[in-house]
């Protein structure tokens, strides 16, 4: 087995973990970004998620939740190893484990831009699934008799074709790009600071791993949080036609609603992002390990 492939299966287990830790944030913050003139808070938008749609409103779009970070994170880490080569390479290293933190966060970024491609076709669905009862409420047109997985596909093919499944996609290339760069920053300096002299990176326990995972994913939202509720809107709202580019969709929030329309949804968003990407990292990390180790003695 080659370590692009356990790359691969790694991230992929990942992602699973980092969506089961997190799911219910996640939807609280599609529906704060896309919606916050509905809502007053966190806890104000959770009590009215619970008693409009129970437990169940919270994991709305889990499985193309489930699907968008198994396989952007499978195709994020297989490339993430390509791209550490590649870095490597172009500073004159031998080893890829003569890389810098920051010369890794650069290889993060590379990888980013291809996973994004696989990423967003599965977070338009996700984004729909989440917000489609707030779209009815505030007397958007909403074309959608129930908000299943296929339905909702079955309606971005019928109305915009194969291509209407990458709507906001420039919205997360410019999210995820720079936002990769914290976030594997932020995870290989926090693991730096918990190695000991004469312990490699890859010999930490588990506790120093989840909280290296905690700091990168926090530092990637808090980074570019803005981009990511303009990047909802465009998703969300483009089920009622066609909707304005990123910048434009930007400005008219800022115009209409103030800056901090960006920033609703920012606390639920740290709040989920420090356990669950602790838990994408501990599981990718325990699981390429396994394999690694299983490959080397097979």
């Amino acid at each position: 087995m080659t370590e692009t492939v356990i790359n691969l299966i790694a991230g992929a287990a990942g992602g699973v973990a980092c969506v089961l830790s997190g799911q219910p944030f996640d939807t609280v913050k599609v529906k704060m970004q896309t919606f916050p003139s509905l809502y007053r808070g966190f806890l104000d938008c959770s009590l009215k998620t619970y008693h409009h749609d129970g437990l169940r409103g919270f994991y709305h779009g889990t499985v193309p939740a489930l699907l968008a970070n198994a396989a952007e994170n499978a195709v994020l880490f297989a490339c993430y190893g390509t791209c550490q080569q590649v870095t490597s390479r172009v500073f004159g290293l031998e080893n890829v484990s003569d890389l810098s933190d920051l010369q890794n966060a650069l290889a993060g970024t590379l990888a980013s831009v291809f996973s994004s491609l696989v990423l967003c076709p599965t977070e338009l669905v996700k984004c729909r699934m989440q917000a489609v009862r707030e779209m009815r409420t505030v007397g958007k047109v909403c074309p959608l008799s129930h908000s299943s997985t296929w339905s909702v596909v079955r309606n971005i093919l019928k109305t915009d074709g194969p291509q209407g499944l990458f709507q906001g996609m420039t919205s997360t290339w410019l999210r995820e790009v720079p936002g990769y760069f914290f976030f594997f920053g932020g995870y290989e300096i926090s693991r730096t600071l918990f190695t000991k002299p004469g312990q490699s990176k890859d010999e930490l326990d588990a506790i120093p791993l989840l909280i290296s995972g905690g700091v990168g994913g926090s530092a990637f939202w808090l980074a570019v949080y803005p981009i990511d509720s303009v990047k909802s809107r465009i998703q969300v709202l483009s089920m009622t036609g066609k909707q304005s580019g990123f910048f434009r969709t930007m400005l008219c929030i800022i115009r209409t609603e103030g800056v901090p329309a960006l920033y609703a949804g920012l606390i639920p968003t740290v709040l989920r992002a420090f356990p669950s990407n602790g838990a994408l990292f501990l599981s990718y990390e325990w699981i390429r390990r396994t394999l690694l180790n299983h490959t080397s003695t097979g």
